[in-house]
């Protein structure tokens, strides 16, 4: 049983996520429009922005998967999309440099290791460019980054104690549908928003779980 994957049926680790077929079973972490919604978030806060630059890694199943997500939910947005790839977090230097000179007005940093071990880096470049930042992760956030929106992990690792009861009950993971997130997270860090020029309408307040003042 898997408390929280990503993808799980795209990844073919199951069947499907209505019926897994195996011995996998449990919660996915990436619900379907959260690349969209985040991206909405983005243009609630900061109207004018209109190109993002995403960091991301091509070499990862699951990011090849999630890239395609990022650029359907642009479209719906408004906002066009430049695909920044790092692989390594000595990539980030060199990515920095081509963000800059794209003239890219808004960051997103997709929520994977390379990217969270230099967290700090990112969001630091971010703010320092005065550059708008979106993530997947609490922690950029918390780092010096503008706001995520994600999964909750509490709400997860909850929902997930059903399962081990189910299981312990007799139930077969191959029988039991993996379930998608249904409590999101909206993190704001208010002193960059600050920083940045950036008024946060209390319509977006009034729905965020967190606000880093």
């Amino acid at each position: 049983m898997a408390a929280t994957a990503t993808r799980p049926a795209a990844q073919r680790r199951t069947e499907s996520l209505a019926r897994p077929g195996g011995n996998v079973t449990g919660l996915s972490n990436v619900g379907p429009e959260l690349q969209g919604k985040l991206l909405e978030l983005l243009k609630e806060i900061a109207p004018r922005v209109s190109r993002v630059a995403v960091l991301w890694n091509p070499a990862s199943p699951v990011e090849s998967l999630g890239f395609p997500e990022t650029l359907a939910g642009a479209a719906v947005a408004g906002v066009e999309i430049q695909s920044v790839e790092v692989r390594t977090p000595d990539d980030h230097p060199a990515a920095f440099a081509t963000v800059t000179a794209s003239r890219a007005d808004a960051l997103m940093a997709f929520g994977n290791p390379v990217n969270f071990k230099n967290r700090q880096l990112i969001a630091d470049f971010a703010l320092k460019s005065r550059l708008p930042s979106i993530y997947q992760e609490r922690l950029f956030v918390a780092a010096g980054g503008l706001l995520s929106y994600a999964p909750s992990f509490t709400d997860l690792f909850r929902r997930a104690a059903t399962y081990v009861d189910k299981i312990l009950k007799g139930g077969k993971p191959a029988d039991l549908p993996v379930e998608q997130p249904i409590k999101f997270e909206l993190v704001i860090n208010l002193k960059t928003a600050k920083a940045l020029g950036l008024t946060i309408p209390q319509t977006v307040l009034l729905r965020a779980d967190e606000v880093i003042q």
